[in-house]
């Protein structure tokens, strides 16, 4: 039954409240609705003598406020609170109790009601303020709830990200020594488009790989992760070079969420006992060969980008000459395509190639550290990108060397 009941006609619509009124008295039922006249409230008053009519009705229309008897025909106690609840979780609850029941209206709120009202002590001041304060505590236990379960399921998230981080599959002591940096551009996230992966067959070979999945977001990051395993996965079993590429590429094409979303891809198999790496690129940059501080781009074939126009399969492998000591750093454009200072031009590789000079500790995580701090300080905050970099360090001890000394080289 719709008892009509509204506040002032200035009230704004948006703050019009459903109130359900579950009480089985009429007498009890026109005395709310006399108080409900008296306050300040806009409000939607539905009256219904059951519970089961209650539940039928909010199911319908969801309250926003239930005033609760706690003793109807088919509900007695604190019980008909927790049915309430359950056909109503968003809603508000205050019950209504008699003033012989001392302590039930404590039990009812300790059993989740907002509030509790005595029968003959209610006044349409009282009745006002309760209905508000009641409502306001709902949507801030809602909210509450909404944030744990966010922080929950953000957690979670990050387990799940965290294992799909490449963890390189090396013998304890190799003669090739990988590091690597990992930067999502996606405020919060621990993977993206980007990726990368190291392992090292029984023969001895060092196996590589960068790419870069075009776009940003949650299926960029998929596709990554994706491609990175059934990297490692081909790689293992016997895959080389451009048929590897052809697979990845099918792969890519089977399970990519945009018809127009495409992987450029650098694989590289290093040798150093042979003193060589062989460079497979497939629309990405070729890598660095860095000697004694000193950084150039190797000489190796492009190739079409996976996905690009899949089935032309145009890759081809290059063997590039190794010295006996050094490094071959790849990376994604996320390092190469940032601001080279105050003006619009791009760093570029020739750019990346003057900051790796720069650096004071050409070798490993301190040279990682150093370009990334680097670049993004000549950027300064202009070009958000994901970043990957992979290096991968040999020489003949076995060692790395210190940093440069001042004046000299290391």
């Amino acid at each position: 039954m719709n008892l009509a009941v509204t506040g002032p006609a200035d009230a704004p619509a948006h703050t019009r409240l459903r109130v359900l009124l579950v009480e089985d008295d009429p007498g009890d039922a026109l005395l709310v609705e006399e108080y409900l006249a008296d306050t300040t409230l806009d409000v939607d008053l539905q009256w219904v003598q059951s519970l089961r009519e209650g539940i039928a009705h909010a199911a319908r229309q969801a309250p926003d406020c239930v005033l609760l008897d706690l003793h109807l025909p088919d509900a007695q106690g604190v019980g008909a609170v927790r049915r309430v609840q359950e056909a109503c979780g968003a809603a508000a609850v205050i019950v209504l109790t008699g003033l012989a029941e001392g302590t039930a209206g404590a039990e009812a709120v300790a059993s989740g009601a907002q509030d509790y009202l005595v029968k003959g002590a209610v006044t349409g001041e009282l009745l006002d303020r309760a209905i508000r304060y009641a409502v306001h505590r709902k949507q801030v236990e809602h909210t509450a709830a909404q944030l744990r379960a966010n922080q929950l399921r953000a957690q979670e998230n990050q387990r799940l990200e965290r294992g799909l981080l490449p963890v390189p599959m090396l013998p304890p002591d190799p003669r090739v020594v990988p590091t690597s940096c990992y930067l999502p551009g996606r405020e919060g996230a621990l993977l993206a488009g980007d990726f990368l992966d190291v392992v090292q067959t029984d023969d001895g070979v060092v196996h590589a790989v960068i790419g870069d999945v075009s776009g940003h977001g949650p299926d960029e990051a998929a596709m990554g992760v994706c491609l990175r395993i059934a990297w490692r996965t081909l790689v293992l079993g016997g895959y080389r070079d451009a048929a590897l590429l052809a697979l990845l590429e099918r792969i890519l094409v089977a399970e990519r969420t945009d018809p127009a979303m495409f992987a450029t891809v650098a694989t590289l198999r290093l040798d150093p006992a042979g003193g060589h790496a062989d460079v497979t690129l497939a629309g990405h940059e070729a890598p660095l060969l860095v000697e004694k501080g000193q950084a150039a781009q190797v000489d190796a074939g492009p190739g079409i980008a996976l996905g690009f126009l899949p089935g032309t399969e145009d890759w081809r492998t290059s063997r590039v000459a190794l010295p006996a000591a050094g490094a071959l750093l790849l990376c994604t454009d996320g390092l190469t395509e940032g601001h080279a200072g105050s003006g619009p031009e791009r760093l570029g590789t020739e750019g990346l190639i003057a900051v790796i000079a720069a650096a004071p500790d050409p070798y490993g995580q301190a040279l990682l550290d150093h370009l990334t701090a680097a670049t993004r300080a000549l950027d300064r905050g202009r070009h958000l990108d994901d970043v990957a970099v992979l290096l991968l360090t040999w020489t003949s001890t076995g060692r790395l060397p210190g940093p440069r000394t001042p004046g000299g080289t290391a």
